[in-house]
């Protein structure tokens, strides 16, 4: 079930793109757009989380680091292969999770968070991350995080070459400026409602993975809370592209970018936690 709805994701993504192309540069772009595709899917199934890692700069953990002691735990715990733990230097509190499969996974976590969150906390936060590489949707959020990207930079071609002029005369080959504009501002917002689509049910079905596997629901809930603290009072320099990553959306502190979140609200989310802390898990 997870390839198939990679593989929809994947083919939506490529239509996006594709709509792009033609309003472009028509015929050549729809051409030009399928390559860009093609290597953007190749990219993202094989490569996407070093490129993901990368872009944060993000450091293999220590063996003797709490965090790598806490996710052998956790990874043991659950019956999953042992992922690659990495740290990012930023204040921010967040954490993310990345890779193609459990064999091939990797968990990262900023220095903020680990400078707030006790172990029970951190236990709570790397049991969610935990739950995307065992539900096996860590590809899917990350395919979803590059193809947003890459619709997003075939976007702002599309705003450039209506802002130059593009061929008025042959709207039929790509070039409308009207069509520029609006695929310039509703292709991104297309992209980004896929990924709401796929995010924010699989964000609730990780919190419920990490409240079990931590020993208690509470511990990600009271981690919950101070995330949405820490993300209000520390930015981060993050692509929009890549805010369904995370395990709270790392533009939080943005009013406007917050009404398109691709993760549900972090009040819900604790309302569940507590639920499933009160039935007993």
């Amino acid at each position: 079930m997870s390839n198939l709805k990679t593989f929809l994701l994947m083919g939506v993504m490529t239509f996006i793109l594709m709509l792009i192309g033609n309003l472009i540069g028509g015929t050549n772009g729809v051409y030009f757009a399928l390559v860009f595709a093609a290597f953007t899917n190749f990219i993202s199934y094989w490569y996407s989380d070093k490129i993901v890692l990368s872009m944060y700069n993000a450091k293999p953990a220590g063996e003797n680091s709490d965090v790598y002691r806490i996710v052998k735990n956790l990874t043991q715990r659950a019956g999953l292969p042992m992922p690659k733990v990495y740290t990012i230097n930023q204040s921010q509190p967040n954490a993310f999770a990345t890779g193609r499969n459990p064999h091939h996974a990797a968990v990262a976590v900023t220095t903020g968070l680990l400078d707030i969150m006790d172990d029970n906390e951190l236990a709570g936060v790397i049991g969610h991350e935990l739950g995307h590489v065992k539900h096996r949707d860590i590809l899917i959020g990350t395919v979803a995080a590059t193809f947003a990207a890459a619709i997003a930079f075939l976007a702002n071609m599309a705003k450039w070459a209506a802002i130059f002029g593009g061929n008025r005369d042959r709207d039929d080959e790509g070039g409308n400026p009207i069509a520029l504009i609006g695929v310039a501002i509703f292709a991104p917002m297309a992209a980004m409602l896929v990924q709401m689509c796929i995010s924010r049910t699989r964000e609730y079905k990780a919190d419920a993975f990490g409240g079990q596997i931590s020993g208690n629901p509470l511990y990600l809930a009271n981690a919950l809370r101070k995330l949405e603290a820490g993300v209000r009072r520390n930015s981060m320099n993050t692509n929009p592209a890549m805010e369904n990553m995370f395990i709270v959306s790392p533009l939080s502190g943005d009013k406007i970018a917050s009404l398109f979140s691709t993760h549900p609200s972090t009040k819900d989310r604790i309302a569940k936690l507590e639920a499933m802390a009160e039935r007993g898990f």
